[in-house]
């Protein structure tokens, strides 16, 4: 299937089918592949598709359902070092032999894991509204937890846990983001119960452990590493990356203002832009 004519609206979803899952994925544009690791309760509807599409222009975009989640079939594992194992199976499924990693929250945890876990295969990673493993400076605001955990969340919620409430831009970019991915979701695929909640969670929980050090490769790492984030996250405060300041050799790390935990899908050309430069100027 040729994807460089394709756009996200319009992408099919496929399967990659192994012995014991199927992971749903879909893919557009073409060139250098980019591997897309979602945030908690994120499914591949969940993307805007403008983000999608501008990536694309430059690139080959896959995105992808975690086992057990939205399209895919199996069960979410409680570590995030298995979680992406996902991102593995489906790179040699399409026979992706180098492909950079762009992982957004709790995909950035995943993303980190990934990226530490398989060398061999990535060759940028790029961290979207995320923090690094490790413990935590700035823990994650009530309003998080008041929003993210309902069943079904509206569109003041999405307000709230991606955006800037204090910034009529900022909202303005929320209805335009909430509008394009309503023309393309089904929003039955989307966790909603608290027993997938959990598994999530553990990750997460496994994630601040850090008993694989993951945190310290952060800081050993050749591969290219940019981090976008809002400067007012919910859920992962930029300040969690401060006390790594000078210590990240190939990170570099970009704080956009009145900006919540959803720095693409607020200032996409922007996002986009610093994305291709970073993938073109990096090696």
């Amino acid at each position: 299937m040729n994807t460089s004519k394709i756009d996200a609206a319009h992408s099919e979803t496929q399967y990659a089918d192994f012995s014991d899952r199927k992971i749903a994925y879909r893919t557009i544009g073409e060139g250098n592949p980019i591997i897309l690791i979602n945030r908690f309760r994120g499914t591949l509807d969940t993307w805007d598709p403008l983000f999608l599409d501008l990536l694309a222009a430059k690139n080959q975009v896959i995105t992808f359902d975690y086992s057990g989640i939205g399209y895919s079939t199996g069960k979410l594992p409680t570590d995030i070092k298995d979680v992406a194992k996902d991102v593995k199976d489906l790179a040699d499924f399409l026979k992706i032999k180098k492909a950079a990693f762009m992982g957004w929250s709790y995909g950035g945890l995943v993303t980190q894991a990934a990226t530490f876990q398989y060398p061999e295969l990535v060759t940028h990673t790029i961290l979207l509204g995320t923090g690094p493993v490790g413990e935590r400076v700035v823990p994650l605001e009530q309003a998080f937890l008041d929003s993210a955990l309902k069943p079904i969340n509206d569109f003041n919620d999405e307000i709230i846990l991606f955006f800037e409430p204090e910034s009529e831009e900022s909202k303005k970019a929320a209805k335009a983001s909430h509008d394009r991915i309503a023309a393309k979701i089904d929003v039955s695929k989307i966790p909603s119960t608290m027993d997938v909640f959990q598994l999530y969670f553990a990750g997460g929980e496994g994630a601040v452990a850090d008993n694989d050090n993951f945190r310290d490769k952060l800081k050993t790492t050749q591969t290219p590493i940019l981090i976008i984030s809002g400067d007012h996250d919910i859920s992962f405060a930029v300040e969690n990356w401060y006390p790594l300041t000078r210590q990240l050799p190939t990170s570099q790390l970009i704080v956009l203002p009145q900006t919540g935990h959803a720095p693409h899908h607020q200032n996409i050309p922007l996002v986009v832009n610093y994305i291709h430069n970073f993938l073109k100027h990096t090696k």
